[in-house]
């Protein structure tokens, strides 16, 4: 039965793609539950309109399974959502998940920081060694390093970390096996490697990002995420046959083809092919599952601009 917002329940049905009928029905109600990417506890209308309202930031009692005005104003601006203009000094717009993604690649989350990366490591293949969240001091100079840690750590370890700056492949492996310059005693709490992750490498990875891909500030959070997740972990060349797919992804920034810059990134698989990199053949694939469902449908708390 029609109701006063039947009008607003209409554009909602218009911009999300079913029928205008200004109910909140089944098809709109599994459409929302598609573009939201969700996963409810069962297949009810109830367990559906649950999910959603928790999508919408709903807790507690307010979880109520009743579209009426509060539900439905959430829903206009989600579905409406466009990008925020960038701030003085911001490079792009991600998704918090993508950020997470990062994080989980790199390290896993606090409790297996805390056992196996609170010291330098070397992850092989062409890094350096590496410190917090992924911080490859074989791509950073002295004074980068300098910059990025003195408020965390004193002056002594910093200069350990110095001593292996620009190592990379075996000479970072060989570095760190020798303990050259004290480096393996450097221990970097969890939230000191959080803090330069955040406030330090973010942006300046997301600077380096659109530097390589222009027009990607225009893309999907979560797809803008995913490449910035790429160039985090393999650096802005894109110089040879192992860059070939980085390369490519150029052009399709620009004509802003999410599926095919998903391609791409699952093309790069063919650079690790041994057991001891299928952690970054996973990485891949999760990326570009990021790129290929991107929507500019999103929660205000669900991005983070760096």
């Amino acid at each position: 039965m029609p109701t006063d917002l039947s009008p607003r329940i209409k554009a909602i049905q218009k911009i999300i793609g079913v029928a205008a009928t200004g109910e909140y029905d089944l098809a709109t109600i599994d459409q929302l539950v598609s573009i939201m990417q969700l996963q409810p506890d069962g297949n009810s209308m109830q367990s559906k309109k649950e999910a959603i309202q928790k999508k919408l930031g709903f807790s507690g009692t307010k979880i109520d399974n009743i579209f009426g005005v509060n539900t439905t104003t959430r829903l206009e601006f989600f579905v409406s959502s466009s990008l925020p203009d960038l701030p003085p000094g911001a490079s792009m717009i991600v998704s918090k998940k993508g950020l997470d993604l990062i994080i989980q690649s790199e390290v896993s989350g606090e409790a297996a920081y805390n056992l196996k990366y609170k010291n330098p490591t070397w992850p092989k293949s062409d890094s350096g060694v590496t410190i917090g969240i992924g911080y490859d001091l074989g791509f950073e100079t002295a004074a980068g390093i300098q910059g990025d840690w003195a408020n965390f750590l004193s002056t002594a370890d910093i200069n350990k970390l110095k001593s292996v700056a620009g190592l990379k492949g075996l000479d970072a492996r060989d570095a760190l096996a020798n303990n050259v310059g004290g480096v393996r005693s450097v221990s970097i709490p969890y939230e000191a490697a959080k803090e330069v992750f955040y406030v330090n490498s973010m942006p300046g990875y997301a600077r380096s990002t659109k530097s390589i891909y222009p027009g990607v500030a225009v893309l999907p959070p979560d797809a803008q995420a995913a490449l910035l997740s790429i160039v985090y972990n393999r650096g802005t060349s894109l110089s040879g046959n192992r860059r070939m797919e980085m390369k490519n992804i150029v052009a399709l920034v620009s004509s802003e083809d999410l599926e095919g810059i998903a391609a791409e990134i699952r093309s790069m698989k063919r650079l690790w092919t041994t057991p001891d990199t299928r952690g970054l053949v996973i990485r891949r694939e999760k990326e570009a599952v990021l790129v290929e469902n991107a929507s500019f449908f999103f929660n205000p708390g669900d991005i983070i601009i760096v």
